[in-house]
C-alpha cells in the first residue's frame, strides 16, 4: 500500500516536472530596443542625466538580459575612447498618479514626497545607494547579462504597487567626452587636476588629499582638451536594448544583490532585543594608489582591497559579474569557509580601445552548485594595477540568487546550521589571498 502510494506520488511530481518544462519552453521570449532622450556632448564635457518614466516593457513580466549603448541620432554606436560610458543603470519606482516629475534632471539626488516610492533591489548598500536592476558601464559592449532559464527577474507585479500608483523607471547615464583630451584615460577616471573643480556636485568643498572620483566629473563639468582641437558637439542617446517573457507560476524569481568594496560593514547589537544587524557604509568608489611613494610603480605591481559583508538572505547563486574601472584585474566574492563563490575578469580592448574595459568574465554556476547561507559572512576582493594612481575606481559585485533551483528542494540539507541571530559567526572563517601573477 506505502509502495502503491509512493508510487503514484513520483508519477505526480514527473507528471508536474514535465509539464512545467513544458509551460517553460513555450513562452514567447521579446527583444526590444528602447531609446532615452537626447543629450548633447561637446569634446571634455560631462553628461549626467536623470531620465525619469522611460520606455519600458510593462506588464507583469520577467526581465531576462539588458544591453546599453550609447548612440548617435541615425543610430550608430560612438566608440569608448570618443565617449566614455562611466556608467548606466535602471531604476524602478512607483509614483503617484497626481505627483509630477521632470522627464530629465541632473542633479544627483532621487525626488522625495508621499508621491513617490523607491523601489531598490534586495541591497545591500545603505539608503538608496545601488539599488539598481540593471547597470554597468563600458563593459556592456560585449558582457552576456542574460538571466538563465528558468528564472527571471519579476517585474510589474500589480500586488504590491499601491493604489493610485504605477510602476515606472528611470535611466540614469554617466558619460564623458573624450574627443582632443589631454589624457583620455585621466578624464575617464575623473581626475581633480584636469577637471579643476573645487566643490562637488553639491556645491561642498573638495578635500584636499580628493585626487579624483564622481565629484570631480559631474553634470556640466569640462575635462581639459587640447587647444588646437576642433571637434562638434553631437546630439546622442541611450540605446537600451531588452529581452522578457511574459510571468508565469513556472517561473522561479531571482533578488538582485549588489556588494560594494568599499563597503565598511559594522555589526549592530540591539540593547533591548540582542539581535545583530548589519550596518552598511558604501563609499561606491576608491583610489589606488601607486606601488612607490615616488609614483613610479614597478611593472605587475597590485592593490588588493577587501570588505566583508553579510548576506541578508541567502540562496542558489545563478549569475555573478563585476562592475570594474581600467586597471583592474580581477574580483572574487568568497564564501565563509574560504569557498570561492565567483570569480570575474575584465576584457580589455584594442587598437583605439585599448586599455579600456569592453567586457566582463561572468559566472554562471551549475544549478545548485554555489549556495549562500542566510547570514554568511563573505570576503569581497578587488584587484588593481598599482604602478600608477588611480582614481574614482570602483569593484560593484552584481549577484543573482534564488531561494531553489529548478526541480530541488528550497534547501540543501544542514542549511544554515550555523546562524546565530541572522549573522553568522565568524569562528570558521579561514582564506587566503590569490596569488595575482597571471590574473591579467
Amino acid at each position: 500500500m506505502a509502495a502503491a502510494a509512493a508510487a503514484s506520488l513520483l508519477l505526480a511530481v514527473v507528471l508536474l516536472s514535465l509539464a512545467t518544462a513544458k509551460a517553460w519552453e513555450a513562452l514567447p521570449l521579446q527583444k526590444r530596443a528602447f531609446y532615452s532622450p537626447s543629450f548633447s556632448m561637446a569634446p571634455g564635457s560631462v553628461a549626467f542625466d536623470y531620465f525619469y518614466d522611460v520606455e519600458f516593457p510593462r506588464g507583469h513580466l520577467a526581465l531576462k538580459s539588458f544591453r546599453a549603448d550609447v548612440v548617435d541620432a541615425d543610430g550608430n554606436v560612438i566608440p569608448y575612447h570618443e565617449v566614455y560610458l562611466h556608467h548606466s543603470y535602471i531604476v524602478r519606482y512607483y509614483q503617484a498618479r497626481n505627483y509630477s516629475i521632470p522627464p530629465v534632471l541632473d542633479i544627483e539626488t532621487l525626488p522625495y514626497g508621499d508621491g513617490f516610492i523607491y523601489r531598490r533591489n534586495h541591497g545591500i548598500c545603505q539608503g538608496d545607494l545601488l539599488g539598481q536592476y540593471f547597470g554597468l558601464g563600458t563593459e556592456m559592449q560585449s558582457t552576456p547579462t542574460a538571466v538563465p532559464d528558468p528564472y527571471g527577474i519579476e517585474i510589474g507585479n500589480p500586488a504590491p504597487i499601491p493604489d493610485g500608483f504605477d510602476e515606472k523607471w528611470l535611466l540614469v547615464v554617466h558619460a564623458i567626452d573624450t574627443r582632443g583630451a589631454v589624457d583620455r584615460f585621466g578624464c575617464a577616471e575623473c581626475r581633480r587636476d584636469l577637471y579643476n573643480v573645487t566643490v562637488d556636485q553639491f556645491g561642498e568643498p573638495l578635500k584636499d588629499d580628493y585626487y579624483g572620483g564622481l565629484s570631480c566629473c559631474y553634470a556640466h563639468t569640462q575635462c581639459k582638451v587640447r587647444e588646437d582641437y576642433e571637434g562638434t558637439t553631437r546630439s546622442l542617446r541611450m540605446r537600451y536594448t531588452l529581452t522578457w517573457t511574459e510571468w508565469v507560476p513556472s517561473i522561479i524569481p531571482v533578488r538582485v544583490y549588489i556588494f560594494d568594496v568599499t563597503d565598511d560593514m559594522k555589526l549592530v547589537v540591539n540593547p533591548s532585543s540582542g539581535a545583530v544587524s548589519a550596518k552598511h557604509d558604501c563609499l561606491i568608489e576608491y583610489m589606488v594608489e601607486s606601488c612607490h611613494v615616488d609614483g613610479n610603480g614597478e611593472k605587475g605591481c597590485a592593490d588588493f582591497k577587501k570588505s566583508i559583508v553579510a548576506m541578508p538572505k541567502g540562496g542558489n547563486v545563478i549569475f555573478g559579474l563585476t562592475h570594474l574601472h581600467s586597471g583592474a584585474i580581477n574580483s572574487t566574492l568568497y564564501g565563509q569557509d574560504g569557498r570561492v563563490l565567483c570569480t570575474t575578469k575584465p576584457i580589455y580592448g584594442e587598437g583605439m580601445e585599448e586599455g579600456y574595459i569592453v567586457g566582463m568574465s561572468t559566472c554562471y554556476p551549475e544549478p545548485g552548485s554555489v549556495w549562500i547561507d542566510d547570514g554568511e559572512l563573505m570576503v569581497h576582493e578587488s584587484v588593481y594595477t598599482a604602478e600608477r594612481r588611480r582614481t574614482g575606481v570602483m569593484a560593484l559585485f552584481y549577484l543573482l540568487v534564488a531561494d531553489r533551483v529548478a526541480d530541488t528542494p528550497a534547501a540543501p540539507a544542514g542549511f544554515n546550521d550555523n546562524n546565530f541571530m541572522g549573522i553568522r559567526s565568524m569562528k570558521s572563517w579561514r582564506r587566503s589571498s590569490p596569488a595575482v601573477a597571471g590574473e591579467r
